[in-house]
């Protein structure tokens, strides 16, 4: 395997006074999260440029593409996208190249997480399953993704400011940080976040989806003093509760660190376009237009928050 020295999520240490969390939620949650930045910043309030941002899978891909282009900018280009209808496959992330039926991948990874012993057994088993996978594919995957996740990057560079992209190694189950200096192309890093799938390679390392440690990832921002969330799948977790798994227990032990933290989850009217249907890109103009509504009317009431 290579050697290369990718930080480990707990190397990362991170002070500063905002950061930003973009948790995972398929192809419509990254229109929701769109949606919701687009609406805060119609609002008047841009929180695109946090001093730490943390993306996960589909919010790694939000998080990257706040790097070339302004919220509105974003929220034009879904509007604008000419929908098409997802026969099913499974996959992190707006377009990604399927795998197999979502209701196969979800029964698959369903039956890998009861029959794991904690957090960490079911990284090993997310990664063993993946690598097996991957022996039988036809090798052409990879290729493909890449290819696609660039295409919705309005930039290959890294920003200046801090970003953090989550993966998690398929061969040892450890977590992965990336960030602009861990010598990884941006697509490259985002691509790993979303592989919950085949595991996507990056030099001698292969990882898978970063959502697989957290969906959300919040517990990274601790350090910071305000923390803002947002969360397409509402914070729930198919993991057992007393693994921590879920939201609510990032959120506890960041404010139990000093922060003061704000989550949004979209409203019980648009759940309907998460979970099972989250990778219907079919739905993502709906979805992006909930959560601008959404991000609009928060604009105010969280002002001080952020401000």
């Amino acid at each position: 395997m290579n050697t290369t020295p990718f930080s480990t999520l707990h190397l990362i240490p991170t002070t500063g006074e905002r950061a930003l969390v973009l948790g995972g939620g398929g192809s419509t949650g990254n229109a929701w999260l769109i949606g919701v930045l687009a609406g805060l910043f119609d609002a008047g309030l841009d929180v695109t440029k946090a001093d730490l941002t943390i993306g996960t899978s589909a919010g790694s891909t939000a998080a990257a593409q706040m790097a070339g282009a302004t919220p509105t900018e974003l929220l034009a280009a879904v509007l604008a996208a000419v929908p098409h209808q997802l026969n099913g496959p499974t996959g992190s992330d707006q377009g990604r190249v399927p795998t197999g039926p979502a209701v196969d991948h979800l029964e698959r990874t369903n039956r890998i997480i009861a029959s794991a012993e904690d957090p960490a057994d079911m990284r090993r088993r997310m990664g063993a399953a993946a690598l097996e996978m991957e022996a039988v594919a036809d090798g052409s995957w990879q290729a493909q993704w890449r290819t696609t996740v660039a295409s919705r990057l309005p930039s290959q560079h890294w920003p200046d400011r801090t970003v953090l992209i989550t993966a998690v190694d398929a061969h040892t189950g450890e977590p992965v940080v990336f960030d602009r200096h861990s010598g990884v192309d941006l697509a490259d890093a985002v691509a790993a976040s979303c592989a919950s799938g085949l595991p996507y390679r990056i030099g001698d390392n292969q990882y898978i989806d970063g959502g697989y440690r957290r969906n959300e990832n919040a517990d990274l921002a601790a350090g910071h003093g305000r923390v803002l969330v947002l969360s397409p799948f509402g914070g729930r977790t198919r993991h057992p509760l007393d693994w921590g798994m879920q939201l609510a227990t990032q959120v506890d032990e960041l404010r139990a660190g000093g922060s003061s933290v704000e989550t949004i989850c979209p409203e019980s009217s648009s759940e309907h376009m998460f979970g099972a249907h989250a990778m219907d890109p079919s739905m993502r103009p709906a979805a992006t237009r909930a959560g601008h509504e959404q991000g609009e009317s928060l604009g105010d009431q969280l002002s001080e928050f952020w401000r």
